[in-house]
């Protein structure tokens, strides 16, 4: 098991992960939010790192994943693509998307509304699971950082999108 930690450009926390897979754009991990626990599926995009080292407590964490009995494989149907293939990609297999850009503290959940350009516009899925059809923010593929999905929270939102349709 390879664990390592990630420092994305321009923002102050370091993440960890466990790699899966990597290409020439993104690197695939199973995230390491804390110590021991693993909560879903994170992809960085490695042209905005600033830093991959291993982890610092890559010895015990190995073992204690070993033990939990974590598997180190992709998501069903995944494949690497590029950013809009990604997001198509995880809206059909989940229903929405997850992902970061510059802000460090801000993450948008959505579904694609369209694209004008290099610019991604979105439905915006709330916390509440409720879908904001008028918002109108444009998002720049270049500059998605990160990818995310199959966490806790991600699965809660899916739950709660659904729910909300009902």
């Amino acid at each position: 098991m390879k664990i390592e930690t990630y420092k994305i450009k321009g923002w102050k926390e370091k993440l960890s992960g466990l790699l899966i897979d990597e290409n020439d754009e993104w690197i695939l991990v199973k995230h390491i939010p804390v110590d021991y626990v693993v909560d879903g599926f994170t992809l960085y995009r490695k042209k905005f790192l600033k830093s991959r080292k291993p982890h610092k407590k890559a010895e015990i964490t190995s073992r204690v994943l070993k033990l939990k009995e974590i598997k180190i494989e992709k998501p069903i149907g995944f494949e690497f693509k590029d950013v809009l293939g990604l997001l198509k990609w995880s809206e059909d297999k989940y229903g929405l998307f997850e992902f970061k850009d510059d802000p460090e503290d801000e993450l948008f959940y959505g579904k694609i509304s369209k694209m004008q350009g290099n610019n991604l516009i979105i439905d915006m899925i709330l916390s509440n699971g409720d879908t904001e059809k008028e918002y109108d923010f444009e998002f720049e593929l270049d500059r998605i950082r990160t990818i995310t999905f199959e966490s806790d929270y991600f699965t809660s939102i899916i739950l709660l999108m659904n729910n909300y349709k009902n």
